[in-house]
């Protein structure tokens, strides 16, 4: 008997697959056949969970915490995301403003689910995190792709940013410092962009700050609301403990925004994975509540890499490298490697062949600029060991030396 096909819905036909996680599973696959990869696509921190947080886990589940939580977060990780905000950010948000969900990416796909529908527009500057049009996408929305290349500092400009505003426009959203170039919006950045949005009342702000705490030069947070506080009924703040606090696997993030905005996002919430894991809630509340000595350690740390890494990557032949302002990705431009001949004698015609150029000849796994909506470049993640880095970078150096100009 033949069971014909389950009809699959439109919106799947318009979203595609992780770029990130199809690399990764491709990396894996290599290193399951005995090849020595050196996997650079994983956008996750490599150091452990700090200790408090890990026991403030076990403490919770052995309390009992291992039951339904409420859709909105528990109340004491809201009081912990509350005194964040006013302690880093200088906003002042009620309980009825926060929104908890597992991991930011939930936070922001409930937002533009509960905001955006056929027609509607969202600005995505490019380099964009590769899941921000998919998800715009997949709520019937209609991405406007904004390249914000170099020589801009892979950075949405003011005029840019009038010029991309339509009647249509719904949201920007920004992330900041961003996943893949490290790009981060200074005040005077900011303050420009929100001059900007108070002349079209129809679009919101959403920003991504997962990053937040990974930046370099040692100043502080810049936040919208704050600069702006006019915008503040039509903001929406994004984060999360993933990246700050090494706890990827916990899936917590966490947003702050106008009620009605937030009520909203909990419904949506309630109808698809109700609340977070309750003992991670309890894990995210010790981390936003506890020593925050990690978080400079880690900073000092992914900075080092990131001057070595681009130190290697510039002084190869054909590549070059702005130093990132923050998170823990190096994006190079491959430009110079384009129209070279491969040792098999095939031509590299964009980013996406110099990259399975590196992970066939050099077993070194990165990522296309293409997945990041700006080419010819490639994402590097420098949130491996000091030892990696160099290793692959040697061998990025060698591969590249081995390509023959046409």
């Amino acid at each position: 008997m033949t069971v014909s096909a389950i009809p699959l819905s439109a919106r799947v036909g318009r979203i595609k697959p992780s770029p990130s996680m199809m690399a990764r599973l491709r990396a894996q696959e290599l290193k399951a056949q005995g090849r020595d990869i050196i996997d650079l696509t994983t956008g996750e921190p490599d150091f452990d969970t700090p200790a408090h947080i890990r026991e403030a886990t076990t403490a919770a589940m052995a309390a009992g915490e291992t039951r339904y939580a409420p859709v909105n977060g528990t109340p004491r990780l809201r009081k912990a995301i509350i005194a964040k905000f006013a302690r880093e950010n200088g906003v002042t948000y009620t309980a009825d403003e926060i929104v908890v969900g597992s991991g930011a990416k939930q936070v922001i796909f409930n937002a533009l689910a509960a905001t955006v529908g056929e027609g509607d527009e969202v600005i995505v500057p490019a380099p964009y995190w590769v899941s921000y049009p998919d998800m715009v996408l997949a709520c019937d929305g209609t991405p406007v792709i904004v390249a914000c290349g170099e020589n801009a500092g892979f950075k949405l400009t003011a005029e840019a940013l009038e010029d991309a505003i339509t009647p249509r426009t719904r949201w920007l959203l920004l992330n900041t410092p961003s996943n893949p170039t490290g790009a981060f919006y200074s005040a005077a950045e900011m303050t420009a962009l929100t001059d900007v949005l108070k002349r079209h009342p129809q679009v919101a702000l959403m920003t991504d700050d997962i990053y937040e705490h990974i930046r370099f030069d040692g100043g502080e947070p810049v936040c919208p609301v704050a600069i702006a506080p006019e915008l503040r009924e039509r903001t929406l703040l994004v984060n999360s403990v993933s990246k700050t606090y090494a706890m990827t696997g916990f899936r917590i993030g966490y947003g702050a925004g106008p009620k009605g905005l937030v009520k909203a996002i909990n419904v949506i919430q309630s109808q698809t994975t109700s609340g977070a894991a309750s003992m991670c809630m309890a894990a995210a509340a010790a981390a936003l509540e506890g020593d925050q000595s990690f978080v400079g350690e880690a900073r000092a740390a992914y900075r080092q890499r990131r001057d070595r890494a681009v130190e290697l990557l510039d002084a190869i032949d054909g590549m070059s490298c702005l130093k990132p302002d923050g998170a823990f990705y190096v994006y190079p431009s491959c430009a110079g490697l384009i129209g070279r001949r491969r040792p098999d004698g095939r031509v590299l015609e964009s980013d996406l062949d110099v990259a399975l150029y590196f992970l066939e000849e050099a077993g070194v796994a990165v990522l296309d600029g293409s997945a990041y909506g700006l080419s010819p470049y490639l994402r590097l993640s420098i949130a491996t060991s000091l030892a990696a880095i160099e290793e692959a970078c040697a061998r990025i150096r060698r591969a590249s030396e081995a390509l023959q100009r046409s």
